[in-house]
């Protein structure tokens, strides 16, 4: 439905509606953070097949580019020595930012072209066909990401430490003590401290995330509201902006999950 033919509720309403399952499952975040992700996977491979120690092209040129900016990253943050952690930031940084980049589209595009498809292809009516575009604008999406890396910690912890240290670290840190009784004394509250810990950690990352690309998406559709020559007056320089906001959240998003995994591998 156009703005035009909705009150500016019903449009807000329509605009922050999921396209989900009977079980709540969020179908059109769970899709279009799947086709970002190939096509993240396929341009990367498809310039990795077809790099040259020669004159590079554009493409090789912008994707050394951000492999550069994230190598330099790890070599500042990671001071352990690992397989993973170079694809894994470089995959966080650009999956992230992707799924962001969504709110550069216009508002009104995706959502109408499923309207279109929805209906003339399989009879559906428009005013029920859902579609939100920017994956990290859904709390679901940024908390699976978060989960995904405090599941890394644990891993890399044990990795590091083996399973006996890592569970004697849970015990006996930060606070530490040289006599018996109070070791006994304070193993729970290292422990509460430490489950705290790592709790803090997916929930903080997910929901700074969220909260800057809702808050950007918000603004896109309530500018979209306005008469069309107050949205290309406002629109445009908060698009531009965005690009900042769009860039940097998927940078942090890196930087922490650098910085935490480098913490779970250090001895305390």
């Amino acid at each position: 439905m156009s703005a035009e033919k909705q009150t500016a509720t019903q449009y807000i309403q329509h605009h922050l509606t999921f396209n989900q399952t009977a079980g709540g499952f969020h179908l059109d975040t769970f899709w279009i953070a799947l086709i970002l992700g190939f096509l993240f996977v396929g341009v990367f491979a498809l310039v990795a097949r077809k790099a040259t120690s020669g004159v590079p092209g554009k493409l090789q040129n912008f994707v050394e580019l951000i492999v550069e900016m994230v190598d330099s990253q790890i070599k500042d943050a990671f001071h352990a020595k690992s397989k993973v952690i170079g694809p894994l930031s470089l995959t966080i940084f650009c999956w992230v930012f992707l799924m962001n980049a969504m709110d550069f589209l216009p508002v009104d595009l995706l959502p109408t072209i499923a309207q279109a498809i929805g209906h003339y292809g399989f009879g559906m009516d428009p005013h029920h066909v859902y579609l939100r575009v920017v994956p990290t604008a859904d709390v679901n999406q940024t908390f699976a990401l978060s989960l995904s890396v405090m599941l890394l910690i644990i891993g890399f912890s044990i990795s590091a430490k083996g399973p006996v240290g890592y569970i004697k670290e849970l015990f006996t840190a930060p606070f530490h003590a040289e006599s018996l009784p109070m070791i006994i004394v304070l193993l729970p509250v290292n422990f509460i401290f430490q489950l705290l810990e790592l709790i803090a950690k997916p929930i903080s990352l997910s929901l700074r995330l969220f909260g800057n690309m809702y808050a950007g998406e918000l603004i896109f559709i309530l500018i979209a509201l306005l008469p069309w020559w107050v949205n290309w007056v406002l629109g445009t320089p908060w698009a531009i902006f965005h690009i900042l906001v769009v860039t940097l959240q998927a940078f942090v998003f890196m930087m922490l999950t650098i910085v935490y995994l480098s913490l779970a591998v250090e001895d305390h």
